[in-house]
């Protein structure tokens, strides 16, 4: 691992031996390597940020003999694209996390659901599990990796959403509890996990908890594959410390004129340049699965945010009244602040819409179209008046 500049690390795109890490994991029981997760710190990369190393340990506690590791590649954030470059250049680390999973919670067999629009890649990902099963069945390895496609819906990200999508159902979220670690994927014990936790999870278990926690924060252990885009003039991939703040990340990325940063994608913060140098990236303060949107002078926040409630209108289920109905009553309201057609205190009730969808909603969509839309109406009122 090496760093430089703003603490780049080169961790997750880091080439290993997989049949070592897999023979090392082997010699260890299901115990040790919860053990060895937990010591380590790591969340969940996806940006809801549950110990990776807990969700292990309950799913292991379960009785039932069946159970799943199910690896969420529905990358569907808008903004996000890192878990692509993840499968695109070290899928082979992806299949050895979840193996090392289902070592660790007594699961014989992995689904890696991926999303419709990176069906390309199928063909290579296919060929690489090919050889990876060799591998398993040279180490005498009882463990089988098949792939399920997504459709295109925003909604199937959602862990249960992807459960039912799997199992050939429309893709609704399931009503909680009872939670994946007892009643997943078929209603079988199911640990979910992110492209880039099962990845981290292997790097773990090849350095040692001990090496992971020497990077990040307290809070924040660990490197995050970042995406960034927007007005930027390096965009792309980048692998960083967690726990810098959102003005260090815009002195490396910014183009001199960042006036906001979307942290997290649509359903993320959206952080003002007053506050850039107050706010860190991480999960003591703005957590994020990957997203780095970065905005200029020249960009109209009301665009920005008329098109992140257009896309949660389209994308929500509209099997809860609270985010179906809210969704679009948000949208239809900024358009009438916007004409003039209300006045600009209707905010203020839209604000406690939003509140309210947060509390109502029955998924992490609807919960979370409040982060967006709070943020932007806070900081950037004037843009949405005027």
């Amino acid at each position: 691992m090496t760093k430089q500049g703003l603490n780049k690390v080169d961790l997750i795109f880091e080439q290993v031996d997989a049949k070592e890490v897999l023979k090392k994991a082997n010699e260890m029981t299901g115990e040790e390597i919860i053990k060895q997760i937990l010591e380590s710190g790591l969340k969940g990369r996806g940006g809801a940020g549950f110990p990776t190393g807990l969700k292990w340990k309950y799913t292991a506690a379960e009785k039932d003999p069946e159970k799943y590791i199910v690896c969420n590649a529905d990358e569907g954030e808008p903004g996000t694209f890192k878990d692509r470059e993840i499968l695109d250049r070290v899928s082979y680390k992806v299949y050895a996390g979840m193996a090392i999973a289902g070592m660790a919670i007594g699961a014989r067999q992995g689904i890696v659901y991926l999303r419709g629009e990176y069906k390309f890649l199928l063909p290579k990902l296919l060929k690489e599990l090919d050889a990876f099963h060799k591998l398993l069945k040279e180490l005498g390895l009882d463990f089988t990796i098949s792939y399920r496609l997504g459709s295109g819906a925003y909604i199937c990200g959602e862990e249960s959403a992807l459960f039912e999508s799997i199992q050939g159902e429309r893709g609704e979220p399931r009503n909680k509890p009872p939670y994946p670690t007892s009643s997943g994927v078929f209603f079988k014990p199911t640990s979910i996990n992110n492209v880039e936790t099962l990845v981290t999870a292997v790097m773990i278990i090849h350095h040692g908890a001990e090496v992971y926690n020497q990077l990040g924060t307290k809070d924040s252990r660990g490197s995050k594959v970042f995406s960034v885009s927007g007005d930027t003039p390096t965009p792309g991939i980048f692998e960083l410390e967690l726990g810098m703040t959102v003005q260090q990340f815009v002195n490396e990325f910014g183009d001199g004129d960042t006036k906001a940063v979307q942290v997290g994608g649509a359903s993320g913060f959206c952080v003002p340049r007053k506050k850039f140098t107050e706010t860190i990236i991480g999960f003591e303060g703005v957590p994020t699965g990957g997203s780095m949107k970065l905005f200029n002078s020249s960009r109209s926040m009301y665009n920005v945010l008329h098109n992140y409630l257009d896309f949660f209108a389209e994308e929500s289920c509209g099997q809860c009244t609270p985010c179906r109905v809210g969704c679009q009553q948000l949208l239809k309201g900024i358009e009438k602040v916007k004409k003039g057609e209300v006045k600009s205190t209707y905010l203020n009730e839209l604000v406690k819409l939003a509140d309210t969808m947060k509390m109502a909603s029955k998924c992490g969509l609807g919960q979370s179209v409040g982060n967006a839309f709070k943020s932007i109406v806070e900081n950037f009122r004037e843009e949405i008046i005027y």
